[in-house]
């Protein structure tokens, strides 16, 4: 410990599952606890689908850190972004609405997570937002429902067909369960609310460059995925590449031969890209950063050369570790009991032992896969384990409660409780203008022709 302060300072960037739970285990160490965040939450980002798709508020999912950490006296939460982390002088730099804070620590737990990453293609996110943040669920949630409400004014309809064609880029876990709810959204709670279009004849569409959905899970919860999927009317594209992505519709690639799909409502689940302070955390302690721009960490997650540094969860690359929620939870309890243990003076640089605790993804209500250990399951079993094990992880019982009736209303009943779409929103949805298309002219489009049987007419002011 630093002799000139009296108090061991622990600084913690992040309030993701690394960083809250590091910040729980200190919450009886000697130890003063600095909790810097970009957001004054705690997100519980496997369920930013649902509060996407109406299902759940994003209260619910996100209590605010302060909230969560209020009965730890030891702990103090700052609000902002950390634009630097100086090794030599041992400080974390944030900026909030051009306040910047310089905060001193003796010991560091860096927990910052993943951003998404559009694969060089940042150009791709004002159009295809990922599913890494709030905004991003709520922007998700405006297009989704936004777009019928657009679409049930258009008396064009090739336009109509685009406004309610749905395009997920990526089949992993969080692809497959958007375009799930998705595709149950306008199956199983939208028809019959609108005069003038059917909601049932949308298109959801996957793209995947990958040969099958969920690959992670193995052969044979991947075909039961893709059946489950294909039932709900959700059509697999894999082995297709998305070269394009603009206001309007998608260019993807599929065995060499481009094409076009036309959709205003685009949700990119390709990848993720750990958090630029790891290339910065690289440059000063001289190790490297793997392809997803993780930092290469000793066995006991600290950093080379300065042990008195962690780097946690989405942000580590230590033995091929996933980037899912249980790697930071254990990885952030870890840095926490190794700096308990050094205060104490008992011996230190135990090295991180993962604890696997199996994989999960819902296809559709009373549909998931999940794969533990060598357990297999799917369907219904899997499903209702999904929800046990996500409700125990929720933080605090006022979201469970409250998940927990959203849930029974929308898996028992066809309603979703979330559904509030702002006025603004709608706005940005539908202020891009709009070329007119015919149906004989958009032969890329999947299902061209009339949709709708509807009224023809010119559309008011």
């Amino acid at each position: 410990m630093n002799g000139r302060h009296k108090v061991h300072r622990v600084v913690v960037v992040g309030s993701g599952f690394g960083g809250l739970f590091a910040a729980r285990e200190l919450r009886r160490a000697p130890v003063e606890v600095t909790m810097i965040s970009r957001t004054a939450y705690h997100l519980f980002q496997p369920l930013l689908y649902q509060v996407a798709t109406g299902i759940l508020s994003e209260g619910s999912i996100a209590p605010a850190t302060r909230e969560v950490l209020r009965r730890q006296r030891n702990t103090c939460v700052l609000t902002g972004e950390v634009t630097r982390i100086d090794l030599a002088d041992r400080t974390v730099t944030s900026e909030m609405q051009g306040t910047i804070t310089v905060t001193p620590y003796d010991s560091l737990i860096v927990a910052a997570g993943a951003d998404q990453s559009y694969f060089g293609h940042d150009e791709f996110a004002g159009h295809a937002p990922g599913m890494k943040t709030i905004d991003d669920a709520l922007a998700l949630r405006g297009c989704l429902f936004g777009a019928f409400e657009l679409a049930e004014l258009e008396t064009d309809p090739a336009v109509i067909e685009r406004w309610q064609n749905f395009v997920v880029i990526g089949g992993g876990p969080t692809g497959v369960e958007i375009a799930g709810q998705i595709a149950e959204l306008t199956r199983r709670t939208l028809p019959g609310e609108f005069h003038h279009i059917d909601p049932a004849r949308s298109h959801v569409i996957i793209f995947d460059a990958g040969p099958e959905v969920l690959a992670g899970f193995g052969e044979r919860l991947s075909g039961k995925a893709a059946r489950e999927l294909r039932r709900l009317g959700v059509e697999l594209r894999m082995n297709t590449k998305v070269v394009g992505v603009d206001a309007t519709g998608v260019d993807v690639v599929t065995d060499g031969v481009r094409s076009r799909v036309e959709a205003m409502s685009k949700v990119w689940a390709a990848g993720v890209a750990a958090s630029p302070l790891c290339a910065q955390l690289a440059g000063q302690c001289g190790t490297e950063v793997d392809h997803a721009g993780r930092i290469k960490v000793e066995p006991d997650c600290s950093l080379p050369g300065h042990p008195e540094v962690f780097v946690v969860g989405d942000m580590m690359a230590l033995h091929d570790l996933p980037g899912v929620a249980p790697v930071a939870m254990q990885s952030g309890r870890h840095a926490a009991a190794e700096i308990g243990r050094r205060l104490r003076g008992e011996p230190a640089g135990r090295p991180f032992r993962y604890h696997d605790k199996g994989s999960m993804a819902t296809v559709a209500r009373f549909s998931a896969v999940a794969s533990i250990g060598p357990l297999r399951l799917s369907g219904f079993p899997a499903w209702l384990m999904w929800l046990v094990i996500h409700l125990v992880y929720l933080v605090g019982f006022r979201n469970r409660l409250t998940s927990l009736l959203n849930w029974a209303v929308a898996f028992g009943g066809r309603g979703r409780s979330e559904r509030t779409v702002t006025r603004s929103a709608i706005r940005r949805l539908g202020s891009e203008p709009l070329p007119r298309l015919t149906s004989q002219g958009d032969s890329a489009q999947p299902g061209a022709g009339d949709a709708t049987g509807r009224r023809t007419g010119v559309k008011g002011p």
